[in-house]
């Protein structure tokens, strides 16, 4: 079995491997690439049962009312929240994502990132690329015995918490829903005036948007480290800047290509803000899984299994 049409947008060549796109072209008779803003995409999307979509592509009710035939949504990606998903379900349209396929890269980087601040390794760096081998002045703490919270408990979050506890951090959690898990849950206002580290893992939905905001960004505790590897949404920029202009604490995100210029350039001001490039989901073992998944959500859905990323 086939999907007779499958519209793909933003997705391009290089986003797949070759194997990957054979494996593609064996699951669909036509395929067709667009553009979001493609004139042409509501005529095309008439005849379309399956459309693939790249990160963060807007997909309302209104581009769904011009797809009658449609069935199935693949996402390239794990953040899902610019998808109508109840629209998607009163049409019995499947939407599916890549959820855990970059579970360790992402766990990985925001314990490394962490680490690399704590510890000072860019002075050490910088030092001895000069030839300066003096540790005076360096400061540097341990993640053991520490308050390490993390914000969103689903797969992420939950290696995060893992990775941490693992260095002996005391770990606790806030979650929309509180989880079967050995750690602490918290209210997430008790938890972010409690923890000296805090992960921000929480899916970007409209429940979460501006999940931390001027109320409660401000009960950080000076000396803390905020970390979020989840699309700028989430956290109100202007209440990040406002708590930022203490200098008492420090953020650290990777979603920068996300984030408006104008808004960007409101945080890179700040010393105490690092800025990476969107790095933390990179790996080689990543990298597979996310195309394995990609092709495992569409064959269970065309030999009738309800994929296991299904997310609606």
């Amino acid at each position: 079995m086939k999907f007779k049409k499958a519209v793909l947008i933003k997705i391009t060549d290089s986003h797949l491997d070759q194997k990957y796109w054979d494996q593609i072209n064996a699951l669909v008779e036509t395929k067709l690439s667009l553009t979001v803003d493609d004139p042409k995409l509501k005529d095309e999307l008439k005849d379309c049962d399956c459309l693939l979509l790249g990160f963060q592509v807007p997909i309302g009710k209104d581009v769904l009312d011009t797809a009658p035939n449609l069935k199935f949504i693949n996402i390239l990606a794990t953040a899902y929240g610019t998808v109508d998903l109840a629209a998607a379900a009163q049409k019995n349209i499947s939407v599916c994502n890549l959820g855990g396929y970059s579970t360790e890269s992402v766990a990985e980087f925001t314990i490394a990132a962490i680490l690399h601040k704590i510890r000072d390794f860019q002075e050490g760096l910088k030092r001895s690329q000069v030839g300066n081998y003096s540790f005076h002045g360096i400061r540097a703490r341990e993640l053991k015995n520490s308050n390490f919270g993390v914000i969103g408990l689903g797969k992420i979050g939950n290696r995060v918490a893992e990775l941490a506890s693992g260095f002996g951090a005391k770990v606790s959690y806030w979650s929309r829903t509180k989880k079967n898990t050995p750690f602490q849950y918290q209210e997430l206002n008790n938890l972010l005036s409690s923890c000296t580290y805090i992960s921000v893992n929480i899916a970007e939905a409209k429940e979460t948007i501006g999940l931390l905001n001027a109320k409660n960004l401000s009960l950080i505790k000076p000396d803390s480290v905020l970390i979020s590897t989840v699309p700028p949404p989430v956290i109100d920029t202007n209440a990040l800047v406002a708590r930022l202009a203490n200098n008492d604490i420090t953020f650290i995100f990777d979603h920068s290509e996300e984030m408006p210029k104008d808004e960007l350039a409101k945080l890179t001001k700040f010393n105490n803000c690092i800025v990476y490039p969107p790095i933390a989901f990179l790996s080689d073992e990543a990298r597979i899984a996310k195309q394995e998944i990609f092709i495992s959500n569409m064959i269970d859905f065309l030999e009738g299994r309800t994929p296991k990323n299904k997310v609606n």
